[in-house]
Formats: structure tokens, sequence, C-alpha cells
């Protein structure tokens, strides 16, 4: 090859050499540049995947499917109690000792509290709540975002799937209902009743105090009429009287609830010795004013003087007392001191 070919062979080799450096760089750039769009790319997937499963959960809270593990003093106790507790129930031991062995196998309803952030209000399962705490052990929930209204329907329409709620049970929880300001409508939804029933359901509540329908407890045996005949028992002179002093006697503490309210039903309807009453005598002066009243009751006789008609008359006879007595033990004793 001539000096003059190998001149020209190193100019053509220096021309070729530059667009392979450059080729190297471009292809750095790409690649730099699609690592960079990869990367975004993949935060963008995050965060749309992030939104997916934040519009998920947030769908799950309003459809009330989502549940979730609360420690039982996150949370409230309910607006209204629903159901009588007993200081002895064994079918509330027997839900302990069952969570115990198996786990909560039903979750419990609660709302979350505004005002107050990772607190909780119980709608329904105060029972399986009250095991929890118990046995110390995390509570399964529903979180739904719930009205004041939407909490006692769904309290209601719960009791009736699972354990109904007795007729004295229901007879109070309408009238809590009512004392608590909801409206008929609202009552009527929570029971599943009709406006009748309601109406009849809170009069048998406000017919009989509330500490004696918790001393007799539910009562699941006891019916619409036996709960009417004790409330209208009730309403006899004393009878409520000898219904307070039932609780006391050691028949009615070893007694289950229908037991109970057999026992109270008793008191309140055996036949009462009748009371005589007092035999009235009336006084009257010349001028025919009634002046003086003569009850004669079984160990003592009272003499009432009209005040009006005969001032200080009443005064006369205590002045004339003494006088008065020694007549009559002369009279009834032939006697003189």
């Amino acid at each position: 090859m001539s000096r003059k070919d190998t001149i020209a062979a190193l100019f053509t080799q220096s021309k070729k050499a530059v667009p392979v450096a450059a080729a190297d760089s471009e292809r750095e750039r790409e690649r730099v540049k699609t690592g960079a769009i990869s990367a975004m790319g993949a935060s963008l997937q995050q965060l749309t995947e992030g939104a997916r499963n934040a519009a998920r959960l947030q769908e799950q809270i309003e459809e009330g499917t989502l549940v979730v593990s609360l420690d039982p003093s996150q949370i409230d106790s309910g607006m209204v109690a629903d159901r009588l507790q007993l200081a002895v129930d064994p079918s509330f031991d027997a839900l302990v000792a069952s969570m115990g062995e198996s786990g909560q196998q039903v979750p419990i309803l609660v709302r979350p509290i505004a005002d107050a952030p990772r607190r909780y209000q119980v709608a329904y399962g105060h029972r399986r709540l009250r095991a929890a705490r118990q046995l110390g052990i995390a509570v399964k929930a529903i979180v739904r975002p719930l009205t004041d209204a939407e909490m006692v329907v769904a309290q209601g329409k719960e009791n009736l799937e699972r354990r109904d709620l007795s007729y004295i049970e229901k007879a109070i929880f309408a009238r809590r209902l009512e004392d608590a300001g909801f409206d008929r409508a609202t009552i009527i939804a929570a029971l599943s009743s009709d406006k009748a029933d309601v109406s009849r359901y809170i009069s048998v509540a406000r017919l009989i105090p509330d500490a004696l329908a918790q001393a007799i407890g539910p009562a699941d045996r006891i019916g619409r009429a036996r709960w009417l005949v004790l409330a209208d028992n009730l309403q006899r002179p004393g009878a409520a009287k000898r219904a307070e002093a039932v609780p006391e006697q050691a028949a009615f503490a070893k007694a289950d609830s229908n037991a109970r309210f057999a026992l109270v039903l008793k008191a309140v309807s055996e036949p009462q010795p009748a009371v005589k009453k007092a035999a009235v005598r009336i006084w009257h002066d010349p001028e025919g004013r009634k002046v003086l009243r003569i009850e004669s009751r079984k160990d003592e006789t009272a003499l009432v003087v009209d005040d009006a008609l005969a001032p200080d008359f009443g005064e006369f006879l205590l002045g004339e007392i003494e006088a008065l007595y020694q007549r009559y033990r002369q009279a009834q004793f032939g006697q003189r001191d």
C-alpha cells in the first residue's frame, strides 16, 4: 500500500469512528430515558393501585363488608340497651366458653365516632363484645358509617336474625327508643312490628317498673297476655309494694327468669283481705251545722272538729278531757277517783 493509500485509509477510519461513539452515547441516553420512564411508570402504577385499594376499602366500609380486629376498649356501648342481663346467665357463659375455644364466628357491627379517632360505637353484638372483654381478646367487627336511626334499626334486625328478644325485652326496648327521641316509624322498623304492637309494647313497659323487670329478667316463655295481666294487677292498691318485696325472697333468688315472673304475678294477683272502711258519724250543732266528725276505725276512734264552723271547740274539748274521762270510768266501771 502506497503512502497515499495509507493516509486515505487513516482518514476513512477516522470518519467511521465518530458515528460509532455517537451511537453508543445515544444508546446510553435512550437507556437512561427508558429507565426513568419505566420507574415513573412503576410509581404511577403503584399510585393507581394504592388509589384502587383505598377505593375498595372505602367501598367495603360503606357496604359493611370490611371485617377488622378491634380492641374492645376502643368500643363504646350502643345508644339503647335491648336485652335484660341476669347476674347468672347460662347462655352468656356458654357464649364465653365457645368464643374461648373456637374464636368469634360472627362479627359485631360498629360505627366510627366522628369526633373521636379510633373509637367506635357498637350497633349490635353487645354480648359478643362483652364476652371478648371477659376473655381479654380482640373482637371482630364490621365498621360501617351509620346514622342514629340506622343504628337502632340494624340492632333490631340482627336480634330477629339471631336470638329474638323476649316480649318484655321488646317492650322495654321500644319504650327506651321512644324516650331517646326516636319516632314511631323508626321504632316500628327496629322491632319489625306494626303500629298497634309497638303501642302495646310501650304501654306495658310504662306500667312495669324497670327495677322489677330487671329483677325478673327476660322470661322468654312468657308472652304478651301474661305480661298484660301483670301490668294490670300492678295497678291495684298495694300491689306494687307487694311486687317489690318478692325479689327479696330466697325462692326468687334460686328461680330462673320464667319462675320469677310467676312468683311476682302470684304476689300481685292473690286476693287481699278486705280493709274495713271507717264508720263515719256526724254530730250537728243546734243550728244543724256539721261541727264534729266521728270516725270509728278498727282499733281507734277519731274526732275531727271543723274549726271553720266552731273555732276553738277542739281546744275546749281537750280542756274537758279529764272530766269527761272520769265520767266515762264512772259510767263504765262504777269507779270514782
